[in-house]
């Protein structure tokens, strides 16, 4: 999956509208028009190797959504004394599917028990230790990488639960 059916998947599980959308990015630090964000969600065909009509949505992008996320559902918060502002973010295209995970979770204030639900929800059974080894830090000893076939079943489940 690439960063685009992410972004349409996430957008269709949240039920977001057009202004929405062009709402989160602007709270992610990105400024995008609603044309761009129409250009963003449209779905790329497969034959073509370079859609016109499609605006590819890059690792910064998609970045910079999440952390709107999170803004938009948690509010914004007030940076601590000796902590860099902003969340510093290292997302690159073996982990974008951790950071979805990990940062869906946290605008959205899931425990790991609601996302093993959402997942099997979706039909996915996996064990509270695979779902910790997902959204630990890179380069911790148990880390491993989120497969797209969790990060497809986790937004399906997303849309079952939050479009039911």
């Amino acid at each position: 999956m690439n960063n685009n059916d992410l972004l349409i998947r996430l957008r269709y599980a949240l039920d977001f509208s057009n202004n929405e959308m062009v709402d989160i990015f602007k709270l992610g630090g990105i400024e995008v028009t609603k044309e761009e964000v129409l250009l963003l969600l449209s779905k790329s065909n497969e034959d073509e190797t370079e859609n016109e009509m499609q605006m590819k949505c890059t690792n910064q992008l998609l970045d910079s959504f999440l952390n709107g996320l999170i803004i938009y559902k948690r509010g914004k918060q007030e940076p601590k004394s000796g902590k860099p502002q902003g969340p510093v973010s290292v997302m690159t295209n073996e982990n974008v599917n951790n950071t979805l995970l990990k940062k869906v979770k946290i605008a959205l204030e899931l425990t790991s028990e609601d996302m093993l639900d959402i997942l099997e929800d979706a039909g996915v059974i996996i064990s509270k230790s695979e779902l910790s080894a997902v959204l630990r830090k890179e380069g911790h000893k148990n880390y491993k990488p989120c497969l797209d076939r969790y990060a497809r079943n986790f937004l399906k489940g997303l849309a079952i639960k939050y479009r039911a």
